[in-house]
């Protein structure tokens, strides 16, 4: 353990650059990430990472057998699309609100090319920049700590940020380390956290078209000229921090469609392990951190709200710019399509349209079968309400008649499996075994009732 802390101690101090600070924010996801840094240090860990990266590479090749909302060959082909991150307006997301609304949401909101884009309207599009530049800033401040102990590769954290790791004895670059391709060594990132493309045996090929119906490959799309991911650590997914907190977004503004919009987060974040570009810890590390965030935003955390981020207008009162965006979106998406939210959202002949399948598409990706790290908390029903009280806003968010007590009460029932990497005890690791899926089913039932 010692030599851990050397390692680590020695990492974090990289160059005589000044330390640069991390935001309140920032430095909660960190906390609550930084159980990845100590696998190495028990058996149990060890059989997490030995299964994150044989369910890895099975899943890439088709080895290991998935409920998938397609046929294989069609889900890489949507992997390939989901390639492109439309940032600017969750257009590529936007399939999750169904035939119609899908269809009315686009007419709206699309991208006219890489670089330009179409908002469904000014309040909508600026609480979809806010989410995506407070959820984007953790995640980027995850990659480069978790892979050498750096802001940008070079660049120290703040001390209290270092005091992160150095506490738990963790140490850097666990995937590098790991699974043979160490920081800096032929054919790994060299900052660390080598991705699969890089680590597994094999990643077999997906030709076909992008987004843009380009001819391309998961190979542009990892190693370059599309998008270079070779020197840029895999550690957390930020594709799946996108994908997740904009189908949380778009679930609490169009709830008629929240479990669909929650397959389609889950079918995000999977697809960036069919790139090759992703291992199941990635993914689950940023659906973990994304739903977090958005858990604070909806609760106007005042650590999370009237900030000055770039690229975004500031939202002082989240709850408030919601309640408008929902309002504008409503009367958008009903004009297109002539009839009310609940009529439109019912009109869908698309993957998301069988119940049962998305269910169990969205249980494949629950925990990808890793091993149990926390057995404490394996057999053991955390109480969310006490743990993480904001939760409950993911669904009250959607569903007001509820309160949040019964929100919580909601998300504690239909919590999915416990002591995964990630589930220590904290309150961030909760959000880990959150099953959004069966709780918006559970609320929808409930808010029916009650109204």
């Amino acid at each position: 353990m010692h030599k851990r802390v050397l390692v680590i101690a020695a990492s974090l101090c990289v160059g005589s650059l000044p330390a640069a600070a991390q935001t309140a924010t920032n430095i909660a996801v960190l906390k609550g990430l930084a159980p990845l840094t100590v696998l190495k240090s028990s058996y149990a860990g060890e059989a997490a990472l030995a299964s994150n990266f044989t369910v890895t590479g099975g899943i890439q090749t088709g080895s290991v057998r998935q409920s998938i909302l397609l046929p294989f060959a069609d889900q890489q082909q949507q992997a390939l699309r989901d390639a492109f991150i439309t940032s600017g307006n969750f257009a590529q997301l936007a399939d999750g609100l169904g035939t119609t609304l899908g269809s009315a949401y686009l007419a709206r909101a699309h991208y006219t090319d890489r670089q330009h884009f179409t908002s469904i309207s000014p309040g909508v599009a600026g609480l979809i920049a806010y989410t995506n530049a407070t959820t984007r800033d953790d995640s980027n401040s995850a990659k480069f700590f978790f892979a050498n102990g750096t802001t940008d590769g070079k660049q120290a954290v703040s001390d209290e940020a270092m005091e992160i790791i150095k506490k738990i004895g963790g140490v850097p670059d666990t995937f590098g380390t790991n699974y043979g391709r160490p920081a800096g060594s032929p054919g790994s990132d060299a900052y660390g956290n080598s991705r699969p493309f890089q680590t597994e045996p094999q990643v077999i090929p997906i030709v076909g078209v992008d987004y843009f119906n380009a001819p391309a490959d998961n190979i542009v799309y990892n190693r370059g000229p599309v998008m270079n991911l070779t020197d840029s650590p895999s550690f957390p997914s930020g594709h799946t921090t996108y994908g997740y907190a904009g189908a949380i977004l778009l679930a609490v503004l169009v709830p008629e469609r929240y479990q669909q919009m929650i397959a389609r987060g889950a079918e995000y974040g999977n697809s960036r392990i069919l790139m090759g570009a992703h291992y199941a810890m990635d993914v689950l590390g940023g659906r973990t951190l994304a739903t977090y965030d958005l858990a604070h935003l909806l609760a106007n955390d005042p650590a999370y709200t009237g900030r000055t981020l770039r690229g975004a207008p500031v939202i002082s009162d989240y709850q408030a710019a919601i309640k408008a965006a929902r309002a504008e979106i409503a009367t958008i998406l009903q004009a297109s399509c002539g009839d009310t939210m609940q009529a439109c959202a019912a009109h869908d002949v698309s993957r998301f349209n069988n119940t049962a399948t998305n269910e169990a598409s969205y249980a494949a990706t629950q925990t990808y079968g890793l091993p149990v790290v926390y057995p404490q908390n394996a057999g053991k029903v955390e109480d969310v309400g006490k743990l993480a009280p904001e939760a409950g806003y993911l669904l009250t968010a959607a569903f007001p008649a509820l309160s949040l007590d019964e929100a919580n009460q909601i998300l504690t029932e239909t919590q999915g499996p416990g002591g995964g990497f990630l589930d220590n005890g904290s309150s961030f690791g909760v959000y880990s075994r959150l099953n959004l899926y069966a709780a918006a089913g559970r609320a929808a039932e409930l808010a029916r009732k009650k109204n």
